[in-house]
């Protein structure tokens, strides 16, 4: 257990209710929604990751790491409903926190590993 472990049950708490009082946009994409839901969830999760991973490095316990990646797959399954799709997300917090610090930005990270929205979409929407 880390000192991390409120923040992280706090994260999960929101995202389970943010997922089951989700109402789907009747015209997508809703862009701006999907961005909030990046910035202040997906984001915080990768936060609270990388904060505990760096200085005084944090060993989570198996329950913190299933709990950061159910809140992460959670807001990244509302992402992509914000553009319309459904999909299933299995992603590790690790290699979504990797990819962010390679690219340094997190739309970039989402669109590239949930492939949504589709680089086309994106291109026109520009």
């Amino acid at each position: 257990m880390t000192e991390h472990r409120d923040r992280i049950d706090d994260l999960a708490s929101r995202a389970q209710a943010d997922r089951k009082a989700f109402d789907p946009p009747e015209n997508p994409p809703d862009e701006e929604r999907a961005l909030s839901i990046l910035r202040s969830g997906v984001g915080e999760v990768i936060g609270v990751y990388v904060e505990g991973r760096t200085g005084e490095f944090a060993r989570f316990d198996e329950w913190e790491m299933e709990q950061l990646e159910q809140a992460l797959n959670d807001w990244l399954a509302l992402y992509a409903r914000c553009y319309g799709y459904e999909i299933e997300t299995e992603f590790t917090v690790r290699e979504v926190a990797e990819l962010v610090i390679k690219t340094h930005d997190i739309h970039d990270t989402v669109q590239l590993l949930t492939h949504v929205p589709t680089p086309e979409v994106r291109r026109t929407r520009v």
